[in-house]
């Protein structure tokens, strides 16, 4: 018994508890330096966001020295130091408000405002949000009582995931859409309130010294302080998880109820759309030639409401040629018909690319070849077509010949070279040229 319980003994490697306070302690203040450095974090959380770039954002996590504070406030209530506590959440105030800032000026600025999917990640909080912060919280401050800090706190930073909640209710300040900043600020507030937990509970079960000597009435209303933050925050993520998983569990079911009964039995859908938040839910399809009687529809609808998850949702099967269902056909072979234009368009500049192309290639080798037997003393030869700009702005056609010969065939052969050539490519521009 003694060996397993030594297995998660944590007092092993443990630094020296004055030596972990005083450096929890210079973690705490944010300025000069650290407040540059968050600047430039949330800037760079911000520009991820707002380009939806996992790396860039994982890399302000790293750099952000925003767990300090939070960590802080953790040890300040683990050892009663309410002069630290009271440190510790004027600098994360501090360090909040300049993050928001930072963020609502530049994605008030930024001319690119569009929902990217890595900023909507971060507004709607749930109880597993709550799980991260926690364990998260727990590693972090088992990381820093560490005599080898070793690498587990560039993963917290990453997993608790600070610098992007605050991001998005920048953004959500900056475009007035105040879901997003409620939400993303919520997570925010869910991720520092659990690790803050985290950090009590390792530092009373570690046996930190308290500062002073407390009566039980101060460790009383410590205790139901943080219950009440648990409270507070379990219970909205609680519903929030509650209501995910119900709606996960709406389209995989709907996604089941369409695949057993049209698409198994041959019918093409053509159209499909679930809608979990409308009253009531809907599942709206369109299929491409299968038409339904009033009958059939009143049975799906019935199953439909045996379903646990899907029951009370409406069944919208579009097929009437008054409603939506003729428009989406027409949109659908409008499209058809617009690609296949775009492809015959290709496939004709193609035709014309490959016409200009051959115009102006000619076999060289087969020519040097026949010009040598006329012209002994010809050692190369090249010909090609050219578009000759005249200072009228008009355009001259000419086929350039350029040729080596191993001596000066004379004037008189030049001119029946070029004669030859004209004859023999049926032109009547050519233009020699001896390459000297």
């Amino acid at each position: 018994m003694r060996k397993f319980s030594d297995l998660f003994n944590l007092h092993e490697g443990e630094d020296d508890k004055a030596k972990t306070l005083e450096s929890v302690k210079k973690n705490i203040d944010f300025k000069g330096a650290n407040l540059w450095i968050l600047a430039c974090a949330i800037m760079v959380a911000s520009v991820g966001l707002n380009v939806n770039s996992t790396a860039v954002i994982i890399g302000a996590m790293l750099i952000s020295p925003l767990m300090g504070p939070i960590v802080g406030a953790g040890f300040a209530l683990g050892i009663y130091d309410f002069t630290l506590l009271k440190k510790s959440l004027k600098n994360l105030l501090n360090a909040t408000l300049v993050s928001l800032t930072v963020s609502t000026v530049y994605f008030f600025l930024t001319p690119f405002k569009d929902v990217q999917s890595e900023l909507l990640a971060r507004t709607s909080p749930n109880i597993y949000d709550i799980l991260i912060a926690f364990f998260g919280g727990i590693v972090g401050v088992i990381a820093v009582t560490r005599a080898e800090k070793g690498n587990p706190i560039p993963g917290v930073a990453i997993a608790t995931a600070l610098m992007p909640p605050l991001c998005t209710a920048g953004y959500g300040l900056a475009t007035a859409q105040w879901a997003y900043f409620f939400g993303a600020f919520y997570l925010y507030s869910i991720n520092c309130v659990f690790i803050g937990i985290a950090t009590f509970l390792i530092i009373k079960y570690l046996k930190y010294p308290a500062k002073k000597q407390v009566n039980e009435r101060h460790e009383r209303q410590v205790r139901l302080i943080i219950s009440f933050l648990i409270i507070v925050m379990l219970a909205p993520s609680s519903y929030l998880a509650y209501t995910l998983y119900r709606e996960q569990q709406f389209k995989k079911n709907s996604d089941s109820f369409i695949e057993a009964n049209f698409t198994q039995k041959g019918y093409t859908v053509v159209y499909k759309k679930t809608d979990y938040k409308s009253a009531p839910k809907k599942i709206e399809l369109a299929l491409l030639s299968k038409r339904f009687e009033k009958n059939e529809i009143a049975n799906l609808q019935k199953e439909v409401n045996q379903n646990k998850y899907l029951s009370g949702a409406q069944l919208l099967i579009r097929q009437d040629s008054t409603d939506r269902f003729n428009s989406l056909k027409g949109d659908i072979l409008s499209q058809i018909k617009n690609s296949e234009n775009e492809v015959s368009q290709k496939d004709l500049r193609i035709l014309q690319l490959e016409d200009q192309i051959a115009k102006n290639t000619f076999d060289n080798k087969k020519l040097l070849k026949e010009a040598v037997i006329i012209f002994p003393d010809i050692t190369a030869l090249s010909v090609s077509n050219h578009d000759v700009v005249t200072k009228k702005d008009s355009i001259i056609k000419v086929t350039g010949v350029l040729f080596s010969s191993s001596k000066d065939i004379g004037k008189a052969d030049e001119a029946k070279l070029t004669q030859w050539l004209n004859e023999r490519l049926q032109v009547k521009n050519v233009a020699v040229y001896r390459d000297k």
